[in-house]
């Protein structure tokens, strides 16, 4: 094995699933990459944001992702070098005794539980892509095996996206907020997430759900949540539409509107609010939030 400082935590990482491409940004997020190896990427997006970083100040301290499995060695074999990965395992298990953590970097929900489960069981810390799953049911599965409050993290990294997050500025120009309209392209099921989380971690806090209306047509689903404060919320993913990511907020006062533009700053600190929760022993996102979203996600599959 590489040695690692002493106080940096040994990462495995878990991937790869049909258009997501986190394996590469997360690991070299963590490790730093190799420009050559990593044009071949196939996520074009993924070496375009990466080199407008500057390497080494831009990785995340204290973490090194160590170990790396996919279902495929030779997408494992690549990946490796693109973030300078050391060690290719053959199995899940032999990441058991190895890391300190595991990167579930796969957003195929169907599957976390088959992938998770081991580690869940072993007491070691994990960060499950989103969504963390498509019914409470499913994440109760996962939840309810865990060996202490935070094993489980899971997040959209939009959670922490400083473009989607009001500025005091801002918050004086929409006075008190009505209706925040969150709009995110293709399908519910895996992108919804995306803006479900920052809503509900900025806008929602403890409000209690009133009343939810669903509608799909032409593969766009909405999805309009009343909350006990009046607030309402409307949930939309576009499907084939094109659409960027955005939040519009309207309230007493005026409006204002955040569109996600910067992958690699929310990629990083989600893993940082990993990183810490792991060093501190506390749960970085509360149990109850990652349910909450799970529910909005189950209501708006119909």
């Amino acid at each position: 094995m590489t040695p690692v400082g002493p106080r940096t935590l040994r990462l495995g990482i878990i991937g790869l699933s049909e258009g997501n491409g986190h394996p590469y940004s997360w690991s070299a997020i963590c490790n730093g990459y190799d420009a050559k190896a990593m044009a071949d990427c196939p996520f074009p997006v993924i070496p375009r944001y990466l080199g407008q970083q500057s390497f080494p100040a831009a990785m995340l301290p204290g973490a090194k992702v160590t170990h790396i499995w996919t279902q495929d060695q030779v997408v494992s074999a690549h990946i490796a070098r693109a973030s300078l990965i050391p060690n290719v395992v053959t199995s899940l298990e032999a990441m058991l005794g190895e890391v300190d953590g595991i990167l579930l970097a796969r957003d195929d929900a169907e599957n976390h539980f088959r992938f998770a489960q081991v580690f869940v069981r072993a007491g070691i810390p994990i960060y499950i892509d989103k969504p963390l799953a498509l019914n409470r049911r499913a994440a109760h599965q996962l939840l309810d095996m865990t060996c202490y409050p935070g094993q489980v993290f899971s997040c959209s990294a939009l959670r922490y996206a400083s473009e989607l997050r009001m500025t005091p500025a801002q918050s004086a120009r929409v006075g008190a907020p009505r209706l925040v309209d969150a709009v995110v392209p293709k399908d519910w099921q895996k992108y919804a997430v995306h803006v479900i989380e920052p809503v509900l971690f900025q806008f929602c806090g403890a409000d209690a759900i009133e009343g939810i209306h669903r509608t799909c047509a032409g593969g766009v689903t909405q999805l309009l949540v009343s909350w006990r404060s009046t607030l309402q919320t409307r949930f939309t993913s576009t499907g084939t539409a094109r659409a960027p990511i955005e939040i519009s907020v309207h309230g007493s006062e005026g409006s204002v509107r955040m569109r996600f533009r910067r992958a690699f700053p929310a990629f990083k600190a989600a893993l940082a609010a990993f990183v810490s929760s792991v060093n501190e022993h506390r749960p970085a996102i509360p149990e109850q939030d990652m349910l909450r979203v799970v529910d909005l996600v189950e209501t708006g599959c119909g």
